[in-house]
Protein backbone atom coordinates (compact mmCIF):
# COMPACT_ATOMS: atom_id res chain seq x y z
CA UNK A 1 0.00 0.00 0.00
CA UNK A 2 1.36 3.41 -0.97
CA UNK A 3 1.45 5.78 1.96
CA UNK A 4 1.33 9.45 1.09
CA UNK A 5 1.95 12.11 3.68
CA UNK A 6 0.25 15.44 3.18
CA UNK A 7 1.96 18.76 3.81
CA UNK A 8 -0.46 21.65 4.25
CA UNK A 9 0.85 25.05 3.22
CA UNK A 10 -1.14 28.15 4.10
CA UNK A 11 -1.53 31.78 3.21
CA UNK A 12 -2.73 34.18 5.79
CA UNK A 13 -6.38 33.69 4.89
CA UNK A 14 -6.57 29.91 4.50
CA UNK A 15 -5.51 26.83 2.61
CA UNK A 16 -3.19 27.53 -0.28
CA UNK A 17 -2.25 24.12 -1.61
CA UNK A 18 -1.81 20.49 -0.71
CA UNK A 19 1.45 18.89 -1.78
CA UNK A 20 1.76 15.08 -1.81
CA UNK A 21 5.19 13.91 -0.75
CA UNK A 22 6.02 10.27 -1.40
CA UNK A 23 8.30 8.39 0.98
CA UNK A 24 11.91 8.79 -0.14
CA UNK A 25 11.22 11.93 -2.21
CA UNK A 26 13.75 14.65 -1.32
CA UNK A 27 12.30 17.71 0.27
CA UNK A 28 13.69 20.53 2.36
CA UNK A 29 10.84 22.78 3.53
CA UNK A 30 11.77 25.99 5.26
CA UNK A 31 10.69 26.32 8.85
CA UNK A 32 7.76 28.71 9.21
CA UNK A 33 6.55 29.16 12.82
CA UNK A 34 3.13 30.48 11.72
CA UNK A 35 2.60 27.58 9.31
CA UNK A 36 3.78 25.08 11.95
CA UNK A 37 1.30 26.39 14.48
CA UNK A 38 -1.52 26.11 11.93
CA UNK A 39 -0.53 22.54 11.11
CA UNK A 40 -0.59 21.62 14.80
CA UNK A 41 -4.03 23.16 15.25
CA UNK A 42 -5.35 21.11 12.35
CA UNK A 43 -3.96 17.91 13.85
CA UNK A 44 -5.48 18.79 17.20
CA UNK A 45 -8.83 19.38 15.48
CA UNK A 46 -8.98 15.79 14.18
CA UNK A 47 -11.45 13.57 16.05
CA UNK A 48 -9.79 11.73 18.91
CA UNK A 49 -10.00 7.91 18.84
CA UNK A 50 -10.22 8.04 22.64
CA UNK A 51 -13.88 8.07 23.73
CA UNK A 52 -14.77 8.23 27.42
CA UNK A 53 -18.15 8.17 29.12
CA UNK A 54 -19.02 9.09 32.66
CA UNK A 55 -21.11 6.16 33.93
CA UNK A 56 -23.12 5.92 37.12
CA UNK A 57 -21.86 2.43 38.00
CA UNK A 58 -20.12 0.91 41.03
CA UNK A 59 -16.44 1.72 41.20
CA UNK A 60 -16.73 4.78 38.94
CA UNK A 61 -16.68 8.49 39.88
CA UNK A 62 -20.04 10.21 40.16
CA UNK A 63 -20.98 11.73 36.80
CA UNK A 64 -20.77 15.53 36.98
CA UNK A 65 -20.17 18.32 34.48
CA UNK A 66 -16.64 18.63 35.89
CA UNK A 67 -15.97 14.93 35.24
CA UNK A 68 -17.31 15.24 31.70
CA UNK A 69 -15.02 18.20 31.10
CA UNK A 70 -12.09 16.23 32.53
CA UNK A 71 -12.84 13.34 30.16
CA UNK A 72 -12.93 15.71 27.17
CA UNK A 73 -9.49 16.91 28.19
CA UNK A 74 -8.28 13.32 28.38
CA UNK A 75 -9.65 12.66 24.91
CA UNK A 76 -7.94 15.72 23.46
CA UNK A 77 -4.58 14.77 24.96
CA UNK A 78 -4.93 11.05 24.05
CA UNK A 79 -5.13 9.84 27.64
CA UNK A 80 -7.13 6.97 29.15
CA UNK A 81 -7.62 6.63 32.93
CA UNK A 82 -7.14 3.19 34.44
CA UNK A 83 -10.34 3.38 36.46
CA UNK A 84 -12.48 3.14 33.30
CA UNK A 85 -10.52 0.18 31.86
CA UNK A 86 -9.31 -1.94 34.77
CA UNK A 87 -11.94 -4.68 34.43
CA UNK A 88 -10.83 -5.38 30.85
CA UNK A 89 -7.11 -4.85 31.37
CA UNK A 90 -6.81 -6.74 34.66
CA UNK A 91 -9.56 -9.39 34.84
CA UNK A 92 -9.68 -11.96 37.62
CA UNK A 93 -8.54 -14.62 35.12
CA UNK A 94 -7.62 -14.73 31.39
CA UNK A 95 -10.49 -13.88 29.06
CA UNK A 96 -9.26 -14.87 25.61
CA UNK A 97 -10.22 -12.90 22.54
CA UNK A 98 -10.18 -16.20 20.62
CA UNK A 99 -13.05 -18.66 20.55
CA UNK A 100 -13.07 -22.47 20.52
CA UNK A 101 -13.51 -23.58 16.92
CA UNK A 102 -13.29 -26.73 14.79
CA UNK A 103 -12.14 -27.07 11.18
CA UNK A 104 -13.01 -30.31 9.36
CA UNK A 105 -10.06 -31.80 7.48
CA UNK A 106 -12.23 -33.00 4.60
CA UNK A 107 -13.29 -29.40 3.95
CA UNK A 108 -9.76 -28.04 4.28
CA UNK A 109 -8.39 -30.68 1.91
CA UNK A 110 -11.10 -30.11 -0.69
CA UNK A 111 -10.51 -26.35 -0.75
CA UNK A 112 -6.73 -26.82 -0.80
CA UNK A 113 -7.08 -29.13 -3.79
CA UNK A 114 -9.17 -26.52 -5.60
CA UNK A 115 -6.54 -23.91 -4.78
CA UNK A 116 -3.89 -26.27 -6.18
CA UNK A 117 -5.59 -26.17 -9.55
CA UNK A 118 -6.20 -22.40 -9.54
CA UNK A 119 -3.48 -20.66 -7.54
CA UNK A 120 0.16 -20.96 -8.69
CA UNK A 121 3.11 -21.19 -6.33
CA UNK A 122 5.88 -18.65 -6.82
CA UNK A 123 7.05 -15.19 -5.98
CA UNK A 124 4.33 -13.02 -4.51
CA UNK A 125 2.27 -15.48 -2.55
CA UNK A 126 5.34 -17.67 -1.88
CA UNK A 127 3.33 -20.60 -0.51
CA UNK A 128 -0.04 -22.19 -1.22
CA UNK A 129 -0.82 -21.99 2.48
CA UNK A 130 -4.38 -21.46 3.71
CA UNK A 131 -4.56 -20.21 7.29
CA UNK A 132 -7.15 -20.99 9.94
CA UNK A 133 -8.98 -17.78 10.90
CA UNK A 134 -10.44 -17.85 14.39
CA UNK A 135 -14.01 -16.52 14.11
CA UNK A 136 -13.55 -14.23 17.11
CA UNK A 137 -10.42 -12.47 15.83
CA UNK A 138 -12.01 -10.22 13.24
CA UNK A 139 -11.13 -12.19 10.13
CA UNK A 140 -7.38 -12.09 10.72
CA UNK A 141 -5.53 -15.23 9.54
CA UNK A 142 -4.74 -16.18 13.14
CA UNK A 143 -5.82 -19.41 14.83
CA UNK A 144 -5.20 -17.77 18.23
CA UNK A 145 -3.76 -14.40 19.29
CA UNK A 146 -0.24 -15.92 19.18
CA UNK A 147 -0.40 -18.94 16.84
CA UNK A 148 -0.75 -19.43 13.10
CA UNK A 149 -1.92 -22.73 11.64
CA UNK A 150 -2.39 -23.44 7.94
CA UNK A 151 -2.81 -26.26 5.47
CA UNK A 152 -0.14 -26.14 2.77
CA UNK A 153 -0.62 -27.92 -0.55
CA UNK A 154 1.99 -28.74 -3.18
CA UNK A 155 1.16 -30.22 -6.56
CA UNK A 156 3.30 -32.91 -8.27
CA UNK A 157 6.58 -31.50 -9.58
CA UNK A 158 6.04 -28.13 -7.94
CA UNK A 159 8.65 -26.13 -6.06
CA UNK A 160 7.90 -23.64 -3.32
CA UNK A 161 10.66 -20.98 -3.67
CA UNK A 162 13.32 -20.37 -1.07
CA UNK A 163 12.89 -17.71 1.60
CA UNK A 164 13.55 -17.10 5.27
CA UNK A 165 11.78 -15.31 8.10
CA UNK A 166 12.34 -14.66 11.78
CA UNK A 167 9.11 -16.40 12.75
CA UNK A 168 9.71 -19.91 14.10
CA UNK A 169 7.92 -22.67 12.22
CA UNK A 170 7.23 -26.38 11.87
CA UNK A 171 5.51 -28.81 9.52
CA UNK A 172 3.41 -31.78 10.58
CA UNK A 173 2.22 -34.42 8.12
CA UNK A 174 -1.15 -36.04 8.75
CA UNK A 175 -1.20 -37.96 5.47
CA UNK A 176 0.79 -38.48 2.28
CA UNK A 177 4.45 -38.39 1.34
CA UNK A 178 6.71 -37.34 -1.51
CA UNK A 179 7.62 -33.78 -0.53
CA UNK A 180 11.09 -32.84 0.62
CA UNK A 181 11.76 -29.62 2.46
CA UNK A 182 15.24 -28.16 1.95
CA UNK A 183 16.61 -26.21 4.92
CA UNK A 184 19.96 -24.50 4.36
CA UNK A 185 20.66 -27.02 1.62
CA UNK A 186 19.70 -30.08 3.69
CA UNK A 187 16.96 -32.17 2.02
CA UNK A 188 14.49 -33.60 4.54
CA UNK A 189 11.86 -36.20 3.71
CA UNK A 190 8.27 -35.51 4.81
CA UNK A 191 6.04 -38.53 5.52
CA UNK A 192 2.88 -39.27 7.49
CA UNK A 193 3.30 -38.58 11.20
CA UNK A 194 6.61 -36.76 10.82
CA UNK A 195 7.23 -33.53 12.73
CA UNK A 196 9.69 -31.10 11.13
CA UNK A 197 10.64 -28.04 13.22
CA UNK A 198 12.56 -25.10 11.83
CA UNK A 199 13.96 -22.18 13.76
CA UNK A 200 13.58 -18.66 12.46
CA UNK A 201 15.90 -17.09 9.88
CA UNK A 202 16.86 -20.33 8.12
CA UNK A 203 16.63 -20.61 4.34
CA UNK A 204 14.01 -23.14 3.27
CA UNK A 205 12.16 -24.34 0.19
CA UNK A 206 10.00 -27.35 -0.72
CA UNK A 207 9.74 -29.62 -3.74
CA UNK A 208 7.26 -32.37 -4.54
CA UNK A 209 9.06 -35.34 -6.10
CA UNK A 210 5.91 -37.50 -6.14
CA UNK A 211 3.18 -38.03 -8.73
CA UNK A 212 0.43 -36.94 -6.33
CA UNK A 213 -0.35 -33.69 -4.48
CA UNK A 214 0.60 -33.53 -0.82
CA UNK A 215 -0.86 -31.56 2.09
CA UNK A 216 0.51 -30.86 5.53
CA UNK A 217 0.01 -28.32 8.27
CA UNK A 218 2.27 -25.39 9.04
CA UNK A 219 2.53 -23.93 12.52
CA UNK A 220 4.20 -20.58 13.14
CA UNK A 221 4.30 -17.82 15.75
CA UNK A 222 3.25 -15.24 13.13
CA UNK A 223 0.61 -13.50 15.31
CA UNK A 224 3.07 -13.19 18.20
CA UNK A 225 5.71 -11.68 15.91
CA UNK A 226 3.07 -9.42 14.37
CA UNK A 227 1.84 -7.98 17.65
CA UNK A 228 5.37 -7.57 19.02
CA UNK A 229 6.50 -5.95 15.73
CA UNK A 230 9.56 -8.19 15.54
CA UNK A 231 9.23 -9.81 12.11
CA UNK A 232 11.77 -9.86 9.27
CA UNK A 233 11.48 -11.61 5.88
CA UNK A 234 13.85 -12.15 2.96
CA UNK A 235 13.47 -13.78 -0.46
CA UNK A 236 15.96 -16.43 -1.50
CA UNK A 237 16.47 -18.28 -4.74
CA UNK A 238 13.58 -19.02 -7.04
CA UNK A 239 14.89 -22.48 -7.93
CA UNK A 240 16.87 -25.11 -6.06
CA UNK A 241 20.18 -26.48 -7.31
CA UNK A 242 20.01 -29.96 -8.88
CA UNK A 243 21.89 -31.56 -5.97
CA UNK A 244 19.38 -30.01 -3.52
CA UNK A 245 16.54 -31.81 -5.26
CA UNK A 246 17.88 -35.09 -3.93
CA UNK A 247 15.52 -37.40 -2.05
CA UNK A 248 17.59 -39.01 0.70
CA UNK A 249 15.94 -41.27 3.26
CA UNK A 250 17.64 -39.37 6.07
CA UNK A 251 18.76 -35.75 6.17
CA UNK A 252 22.18 -34.61 7.35
CA UNK A 253 20.58 -33.29 10.55
CA UNK A 254 19.13 -36.74 11.32
CA UNK A 255 22.40 -38.52 10.60
CA UNK A 256 24.07 -36.26 13.14
CA UNK A 257 21.40 -35.81 15.82
CA UNK A 258 18.75 -38.57 15.62
CA UNK A 259 20.45 -41.04 17.95
CA UNK A 260 18.65 -41.34 21.32
CA UNK A 261 20.83 -40.45 24.27
CA UNK A 262 23.88 -39.82 22.07
CA UNK A 263 25.27 -36.38 21.32
CA UNK A 264 28.02 -35.53 18.84
CA UNK A 265 31.06 -34.35 20.79
CA UNK A 266 31.87 -31.97 17.95
CA UNK A 267 28.66 -30.07 18.77
CA UNK A 268 28.42 -29.57 22.53
CA UNK A 269 27.25 -25.95 22.42
CA UNK A 270 23.61 -25.39 23.39
CA UNK A 271 21.34 -23.97 20.68
CA UNK A 272 18.12 -21.99 21.12
CA UNK A 273 16.31 -24.09 18.50
CA UNK A 274 16.64 -27.78 17.81
CA UNK A 275 19.30 -28.82 15.28
CA UNK A 276 17.29 -31.99 14.55
CA UNK A 277 15.03 -31.17 11.61
CA UNK A 278 12.86 -34.31 11.53
CA UNK A 279 11.22 -36.32 14.31
CA UNK A 280 9.96 -39.52 12.70
CA UNK A 281 6.58 -41.09 13.37
CA UNK A 282 8.06 -44.55 13.93
CA UNK A 283 9.86 -43.23 17.01
CA UNK A 284 6.89 -41.20 18.27
CA UNK A 285 4.50 -44.12 17.84
CA UNK A 286 6.79 -46.51 19.68
CA UNK A 287 7.27 -44.10 22.59
CA UNK A 288 3.50 -43.68 23.04
CA UNK A 289 2.82 -47.40 22.73
CA UNK A 290 5.48 -48.24 25.33
CA UNK A 291 4.00 -45.77 27.83
CA UNK A 292 0.60 -47.46 27.62
CA UNK A 293 2.21 -50.91 27.74
CA UNK A 294 4.14 -49.98 30.89
CA UNK A 295 0.94 -48.60 32.44
CA UNK A 296 -0.79 -51.91 31.72
CA UNK A 297 2.07 -53.65 33.52
CA UNK A 298 1.48 -51.52 36.59
CA UNK A 299 4.24 -48.94 36.15
CA UNK A 300 3.91 -45.14 36.34
CA UNK A 301 4.40 -44.04 32.74
CA UNK A 302 1.39 -41.97 31.66
CA UNK A 303 -0.10 -38.56 32.50
CA UNK A 304 -3.32 -40.17 33.68
CA UNK A 305 -4.94 -43.59 33.11
CA UNK A 306 -5.04 -44.27 29.38
CA UNK A 307 -3.37 -40.96 28.46
CA UNK A 308 0.17 -41.16 27.06
CA UNK A 309 2.07 -38.12 25.77
CA UNK A 310 5.50 -37.17 24.45
CA UNK A 311 7.07 -33.74 23.91
CA UNK A 312 9.38 -32.95 21.04
CA UNK A 313 12.59 -31.58 22.58
CA UNK A 314 15.84 -29.90 21.62
CA UNK A 315 18.67 -32.49 21.96
CA UNK A 316 21.18 -29.81 22.97
CA UNK A 317 19.35 -28.80 26.16
CA UNK A 318 16.21 -30.93 26.66
CA UNK A 319 13.93 -27.92 26.32
CA UNK A 320 11.26 -27.15 23.72
CA UNK A 321 12.24 -27.53 20.07
CA UNK A 322 11.33 -23.89 19.41
CA UNK A 323 11.53 -20.88 21.77
CA UNK A 324 7.91 -19.84 21.24
CA UNK A 325 6.03 -23.09 20.65
CA UNK A 326 5.63 -26.34 22.59
CA UNK A 327 4.86 -29.33 20.38
CA UNK A 328 3.56 -32.68 21.62
CA UNK A 329 1.80 -35.87 20.58
CA UNK A 330 -0.91 -37.32 22.82
CA UNK A 331 -2.50 -40.76 22.69
CA UNK A 332 -5.77 -41.57 24.45
CA UNK A 333 -6.45 -45.28 24.77
CA UNK A 334 -9.71 -46.87 23.69
CA UNK A 335 -12.57 -45.75 25.96
CA UNK A 336 -10.26 -43.51 28.04
CA UNK A 337 -10.45 -39.76 28.67
CA UNK A 338 -7.95 -37.07 29.58
CA UNK A 339 -8.24 -35.09 32.79
CA UNK A 340 -9.97 -31.70 32.41
CA UNK A 341 -7.25 -29.06 32.23
CA UNK A 342 -7.05 -25.33 31.69
CA UNK A 343 -3.88 -23.31 31.28
CA UNK A 344 -2.56 -19.89 30.42
CA UNK A 345 -1.86 -19.71 26.71
CA UNK A 346 -3.57 -21.11 23.65
CA UNK A 347 -3.17 -24.36 21.72
CA UNK A 348 -4.01 -25.82 18.33
CA UNK A 349 -4.71 -29.55 17.91
CA UNK A 350 -4.89 -31.83 14.91
CA UNK A 351 -6.36 -35.32 15.09
CA UNK A 352 -3.69 -37.62 13.68
CA UNK A 353 -5.66 -40.84 13.95
CA UNK A 354 -8.76 -42.33 15.53
CA UNK A 355 -12.09 -40.86 16.53
CA UNK A 356 -13.42 -39.42 19.73
CA UNK A 357 -14.98 -36.48 21.52
CA UNK A 358 -13.27 -33.26 22.54
CA UNK A 359 -14.69 -30.60 24.83
CA UNK A 360 -13.32 -27.05 24.83
CA UNK A 361 -15.02 -24.73 27.28
CA UNK A 362 -18.71 -25.03 26.50
CA UNK A 363 -18.18 -26.50 23.01
CA UNK A 364 -18.06 -30.21 22.21
CA UNK A 365 -17.33 -32.02 18.94
CA UNK A 366 -16.94 -35.50 17.54
CA UNK A 367 -13.58 -35.52 15.78
CA UNK A 368 -11.75 -37.78 13.34
CA UNK A 369 -8.50 -37.90 11.38
CA UNK A 370 -7.21 -34.51 10.23
CA UNK A 371 -9.73 -32.34 12.06
CA UNK A 372 -8.21 -29.26 13.70
CA UNK A 373 -9.46 -27.27 16.66
CA UNK A 374 -8.39 -24.43 18.92
CA UNK A 375 -8.23 -24.28 22.71
CA UNK A 376 -8.10 -20.62 23.83
CA UNK A 377 -6.31 -19.47 26.97
CA UNK A 378 -7.84 -20.66 30.25
CA UNK A 379 -10.55 -22.72 28.55
CA UNK A 380 -11.05 -26.20 29.99
CA UNK A 381 -10.12 -29.06 27.64
CA UNK A 382 -10.80 -32.81 27.68
CA UNK A 383 -10.54 -35.54 25.03
CA UNK A 384 -12.11 -39.00 24.98
CA UNK A 385 -11.48 -41.92 22.64
CA UNK A 386 -14.47 -43.79 21.30
CA UNK A 387 -14.74 -47.29 22.73
CA UNK A 388 -14.78 -48.86 19.24
CA UNK A 389 -11.49 -47.16 18.32
CA UNK A 390 -8.06 -48.54 19.24
CA UNK A 391 -6.79 -45.05 20.17
CA UNK A 392 -7.14 -41.32 19.60
CA UNK A 393 -3.88 -39.62 18.58
CA UNK A 394 -3.71 -35.84 18.89
CA UNK A 395 -0.90 -33.58 17.71
CA UNK A 396 -0.74 -30.39 19.79
CA UNK A 397 1.20 -27.15 19.64
CA UNK A 398 0.93 -24.29 22.12
CA UNK A 399 2.51 -20.95 23.03
CA UNK A 400 3.49 -22.15 26.52
CA UNK A 401 7.23 -21.31 26.26
CA UNK A 402 6.38 -17.62 25.87
CA UNK A 403 4.48 -17.51 29.15
CA UNK A 404 7.01 -19.66 30.97
CA UNK A 405 9.76 -17.26 29.88
CA UNK A 406 7.99 -14.30 31.51
CA UNK A 407 6.84 -16.36 34.53
CA UNK A 408 3.09 -15.99 33.88
CA UNK A 409 2.25 -19.59 33.00
CA UNK A 410 -0.36 -21.27 35.18
CA UNK A 411 -2.41 -24.44 34.83
CA UNK A 412 -5.30 -26.09 36.65
CA UNK A 413 -6.56 -29.66 36.63
CA UNK A 414 -10.18 -30.61 37.17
Amino acid sequence: MLIISMLFMFRGDGLDQIEAIRPGQPCAPRYDPQKKETEMSLVEALPSPVKLRALNTPGQPEPTPALEQLYRGFEQEMLVPLWTEISGLMPAHPQSQAAPHLWRWEHLLKLADEAGRIVPVGRGGERRAIALANPALGGRPFATPTLWAAIQYLMPGEDAPEHRHTQHAFRFVVEGEGVWTVVNGDSIRMSRGDFLPQGGWNWHAHHNAASQPMAWIDGLDIPFAHYTESQFFEHGRLHLEPHERATPEFSRSERLWAHPGLRPVAHLQETAVTPLLAYRWVDTDRALAEQLALEAEGHAATISPGHAAVRYTNPTNGRDVLPTMRCEMHRVASGASTQPKREVGSAVFQVFDGQGTVTVGERQWQVRRGDMFVVPSWQSFTASCDADQPQLDLFRFADTPIFEAVHTYRSQLG
